[in-house]
């Protein structure tokens, strides 16, 4: 732990930092498999689903810096190598089989419902601990996240 002047307790800030340092494994890991899901889609709606996917990648690296950087502010280290992510994600592994549009909208919309319950649930955490700022940036990430799964999941939505 890093020497700060932020008033939070010693306590709190490792705390938060352990419950950062665990979302942003999970938003890596998204963030990997989007672009994944960019990469490789195929299909008569190609182009549409390879920009989408290329939208939410963006805004997920976002989150990620975010993340990282709130643990780093408050006295942490940001453990975002892909050794520490691929221990600590709690996401579903993404199927490697998937090419055509729907395969990959079901799994990147999984994706990314997973990772909003995360979020979410780091929003309480955080506020439990006290730690008001962490949780307005997980409600933040949240709010985001939610946006981009009904991006993703309105192309699942047109058959009832």
């Amino acid at each position: 732990m890093f020497k700060t002047k932020n008033d939070l307790s010693e306590a709190v800030r490792t705390k938060a930092i352990k419950l950062l340092n665990e979302r942003l494994a999970d938003c890596i890991d998204l963030q990997t498999q989007t672009k994944h899901a960019h990469w490789n889609v195929k299909g008569p709606n190609f182009i549409a689903l390879h920009e989408l996917f290329d939208q939410v990648n963006a805004a997920v690296e976002d989150y990620v810096d975010d993340i990282a950087e709130r643990a780093v502010q408050l006295g942490g280290v940001a453990e975002g190598t892909a050794r520490s992510v691929a221990k600590r994600t709690t996401l579903p592994e993404y199927p490697a089989a998937a090419a055509d549009g729907r395969s990959h909208v079901e799994a990147l919309s999984s994706a990314l419902a997973a990772f909003g319950a995360k979020a979410r649930k780091a929003i309480d955490e955080s506020g439990d601990l006290g730690d008001l700022d962490t949780a307005d940036l997980f409600t933040e990430v949240s709010r985001g996240i939610d946006k981009w799964l009904w991006f993703v999941e309105a192309h699942l939505q047109a058959d009832r």
